[in-house]
């Protein structure tokens, strides 16, 4: 059978829901993994099914757990209306205790992370481990080769459906003895967990302080099913910063994507729309995905790039969040993700790594208890409290910074120090990463396969480099180093290979050409442009004008237009 798209960062199968309504499309994909995992994480287990509650997810919750029962779990545990953030997910994996003492050996995530939902959008599913963490690739391999082969599945057929709409446990005489179904609302294991890390007291002085305002849209996502609960009812913020917050099976007809683009609603609000307002904006923002694992932060008028996001989390977290206070195991950022955590790393001291695109690159590293907080450039944060990133979590590490900054200026005639403030200060004292990525999508896979061979060619001379680079602009920095990066994971020694093209320059600024989806369609050839800039007299600038000597660059040394035909990137981040 066909199998739509296989994400091979995490291992995330999704595809248009038809192709998931297609007669034993769902059911093969499961059983490939049942057939694929250790035995003991199956019979007699505890399994975990639920995801961000998009078209055809309560229907998939029924197919996998009757599959489950079959294939001889003990039990499964269900989201109350099959509602559990990626997040919440890893965390139940790895803290939720059943009352007979059980405890889950994975999970299937009913997920298509940050895409649309609806009959005719996308659906999707992935199996994380009994640590939490998505799939390694030695279980992903045998998954995708058991798709290849398989010729049957077991699936209890008579079990009746479970009312996944009341949280409580219906016990069966499932095919291979008794089997239990836990309905359950998550929200109160992924509180107890974020209240072991948080100083809640301390961010609800914050929220609950008439100077403060604040906004958070969930897109509709299943982070609306933890919203009102956080928020609300445990730090006081008002019902009314809470926007988007009902979770729906077509996220309400829009894209939950966390970015300036598809959070129109919340960037207005905020006072970083087209159109003007009288209105004062609120003094803090955020924004999650479908799933809730991603997240935007915004000050009044203010964008926070995900990349010094993670940067200032961790320049502040010892100080402002009680989980860190003995101090950072570690920090460690994708690939493409710009440098400016690396700047704080060398400052504080902190071990660093620099990994491939995929969480669970992070995960073993957090395993191995040498990584504290991480990042990437496409809106992920996290830490190793968990082991997906998380998008709640990344909220709730800014409001702590805010709350320890302003725990002096909650009362009296104090100015309140802002985002902007925060951002700006980090700025000052690590310098600044202008940053930029322009995606170039459906380009004919051969052109872009001949585009970024040539790029790995020029790297044999960088004479030849930085001349053509002179001749074009004599503002940009030499070239000092490049190369097509490959990781070597410190925990397991496995390597990772052509994870992307980088020409790093002797400033500190960088370009990063990575490929992907370089089938019969088409491929996207990203680029990932970041000019340094420390002196701090300079870090105010416009990031466009800041950039643009980078950007011709860029595409001169790439012959952008010439292999691909394209005058201008089809998406610019």
């Amino acid at each position: 059978m066909h199998y739509g798209y296989f994400c091979m960062i995490d291992f995330l199968n999704y595809y248009q829901v038809t192709v998931f309504q297609q007669p034993h499309y769902l059911q093969n994909f499961v059983q490939s993994t049942f057939n694929a995992l250790p035995a003991e994480d199956v019979k007699g287990a505890t399994i975990v099914v639920s995801g961000d509650g998009r078209y055809f997810s309560k229907d998939a919750v029924q197919i996998i757990t009757k599959m489950a029962a079959a294939n001889g779990a003990r039990r499964v545990w269900v989201g109350l209306n099959s509602l559990m953030s990626t997040p919440a997910v890893s965390a139940v994996i790895r803290e939720r205790v059943g009352a007979d003492g059980s405890k889950a050996t994975g999970a299937f995530i009913l997920t298509a992370s940050h895409n649309p939902g609806g009959p005719t959008e996308d659906f999707g599913i992935k199996y994380n481990m009994g640590n939490g963490g998505p799939a390694p690739e030695s279980v992903t391999d045998k998954i995708f080769s058991n798709t290849t082969t398989i010729s049957e599945y077991l699936i209890a057929e008579d079990l009746p459906d479970v009312d996944i709409s009341v949280a409580g446990v219906t016990s069966f005489s499932g095919p291979e003895g008794p089997f239990d179904v836990d309905v359950f609302d998550s929200s109160v294991d992924y509180i107890k967990l974020m209240k072991t890390i948080f100083d809640f007291e301390a961010i609800k002085k914050l929220l609950t302080s008439p100077k403060f305002t604040f906004c958070y849209d969930a897109l509709h996502g299943v982070a609306g099913a933890y919203a009102k609960h956080i928020f609300v009812e445990e730090l006081g913020a008002d019902e009314s910063s809470l926007l988007n917050c009902v979770p729906k099976e077509d996220f309400g007809g829009g894209h939950p994507d966390p970015n300036l683009t598809y959070a129109k609603e919340l960037v207005e609000r905020m006072g970083l729309g087209k159109s003007s307002s009288n209105v004062e904006p609120p003094e803090f923002g955020a924004a999650a995905d479908g799933d809730a694992d991603r997240n935007m932060i915004l000050g009044k008028r203010f964008f926070v790039t995900p990349s010094d996001s993670v940067a200032i989390i961790a320049a502040n977290a010892v100080q402002s969040i009680p989980y860190f206070a003995s101090g950072l195991k570690g920090v460690a950022r994708s690939m493409p993700t710009s440098a400016a955590l690396d700047v704080v790393a060398k400052n504080l001291n902190l071990k660093f790594f620099e990994v491939p695109t995929g969480w669970k690159f992070f995960g073993n590293l957090m395993d191995a208890g040498m990584c504290s907080i991480c990042g990437e450039e496409s809106f992920g944060t996290g830490s190793d409290h968990i082991r997906e990133k998380d998008g709640i979590w990344a909220v709730l590490a800014w409001l702590s910074i805010l709350a320890f900054k302003n725990k002096d200026n909650l009362e009296g005639d104090n100015k309140l120090v802002s985002v902007e403030d925060i951002v700006r200060q980090h700025w000052a004292t690590y310098g600044r990463h202008y940053y930029t990525r322009y995606d170039y999508e459906n380009v004919d896979a051969g052109a872009a396969k001949e585009l970024m061979a040539n790029l790995v060619s020029m790297q044999s001379s960088l004479s030849d480099v930085n001349k053509l680079i002179k001749e074009n602009r004599s503002d940009v920095s030499e070239v000092v180093a490049a190369d097509e990066f490959e990781y070597k994971d410190p925990v397991d020694g496995s390597v990772s290979k052509h994870q992307g093209i980088r020409y790093l320059f002797g400033d500190g600024s960088r370009l990063v050409f990575r490929l992907s989806g370089t089938g019969s369609v088409g491929a996207t050839i990203r680029v990932y442009i970041e000019q340094y800039e420390k002196d701090s007299s300079k870090t105010g600038r416009d990031s466009q004008d800041a950039l643009a000597p980078l950007v011709d660059v860029a595409l001169k040394l790439s012959k952008m237009q010439e292999y691909t035909g394209r005058s201008a990137p089809t998406v610019i981040t």
